[in-house]
């Protein structure tokens, strides 16, 4: 079987031909569960919160849905394909589209953010795109209770 490498260009170019009668994509505003309709976007609060250049801290934000563009534009990447653990970085900032006040988030603010709330929102990340909600069941090694938790909002330690 003979590989083709593509670029991203390659890949928007590809997705127009496939579906030449289809207008191209437009982001829609988040729907609310409320509303009845999908849930798209996700609020959270990042364990220890990124740091701008200005020395501003930001804990809050919101990340929307994956689609399946945004799972296969990382894979022609050329920072990726030379360091795979970069794929992280370079699909979260395709997802996250709030920190704090900051709107405009790309690979470098993502690279900037501490280890442990690139954890968190990796986990964050895999719990809403493949479970579709932010809830985990845990039991409680005191009682051996079972409940929920919600891992969007409110801080570590915090019930």
């Amino acid at each position: 079987m003979r590989r083709r490498t593509v670029s991203v260009a390659d890949l928007d170019a590809l997705a127009s031909r496939s579906a030449p009668d289809t207008p191209a994509p437009v982001s829609a505003p988040p729907v609310s569960e409320e509303e009845g309709g999908l849930r798209t976007e996700f609020e959270f609060e990042l364990p220890r919160g990124y740091l701008d250049e200005q020395g501003r801290l930001h804990r809050t934000g919101s990340m929307r849905l994956a689609t399946a563009r945004d799972e296969l534009r990382p894979q022609v990447d050329v920072r990726v394909k030379e360091n795979p653990g970069y794929l992280s970085v370079v699909l979260l900032s395709q997802v996250i589209t709030r920190l704090g006040t900051v709107t405009d988030i790309h690979p470098g603010v993502v690279e900037r953010m501490y280890a442990t709330d690139i954890a968190f929102l990796q986990e964050f990340y895999r719990r809403v795109n493949s479970e579709g909600h932010t809830r985990a069941g845990v039991r409680c090694p005191a009682c051996d209770s079972e409940f929920e938790v919600e891992l969007a909002g409110g801080r570590l330690g915090e019930s």
